[in-house]
């Protein structure tokens, strides 16, 4: 299974009250962010990290997080990441194309406003601006197809390629492999 997520912020306190994040401390929320991201992501799967896994944490406890996260990780560089181990991860890279389920997916942990075949189907996923479901859910009424992945807009877990595509409704023909 392949999921997306971003904006952990694993060890940053004050992300807490900036975002009036339901945990009541840093411990809490990295316990919880690391328990949910391991109760989705299993050890096979592959998992694209769209950015800012840590903020205010020593390379050395942000290295020893990482290795406790489930999955085969791919780190799309946000503005918060230091620099981990890249043992860690299969690649770290600033933008990403992926295709998926004969979906095509264009990864940065900011939001664009235009990206590789955007006019034939393909989605942006991003993190980086902390909002919630309702910004997704807007993008959705007026027909974009980029979808923050961030942990705020979906309930602190992971999301998968195909929650992205029941979300949107995307239906794919069966003979060219493009949406319609």
């Amino acid at each position: 299974m392949v999921y997306f997520t971003a904006d952990m912020h694993f060890g940053h306190r004050a992300i807490i009250n900036m975002q009036s994040l339901p945990f009541e401390s840093v411990e809490e929320m990295n316990r919880v962010l690391l328990q949910n991201f391991n109760s989705v992501v299993h050890k096979d799967d592959t998992v694209y990290i769209l950015g800012d896994i840590c903020h205010h944490m020593k390379i050395e406890d942000a290295d020893e997080l990482i290795r406790k996260m489930n999955g085969k990780k791919y780190l799309i560089i946000g503005n918060h990441d230091k620099k981990y181990d890249p043992r860690l991860f299969e690649d770290m890279r600033d933008f990403m194309k992926v295709s998926v389920d004969g979906c095509n997916f264009a990864l940065m942990h900011y939001p664009m406003l235009s990206w590789p075949k955007k006019s034939s189907g393909g989605y942006q996923l991003h993190g980086h601006i902390h909002a919630r479901m309702e910004y997704n859910e807007a993008n959705r009424a007026e027909g974009i197809r980029r979808y923050d992945v961030g942990v705020d807009a979906n309930n602190f877990f992971p999301v998968s390629v195909k929650q992205i595509k029941d979300f949107f409704g995307a239906q794919m023909s069966v003979d060219d492999n493009n949406f319609i």
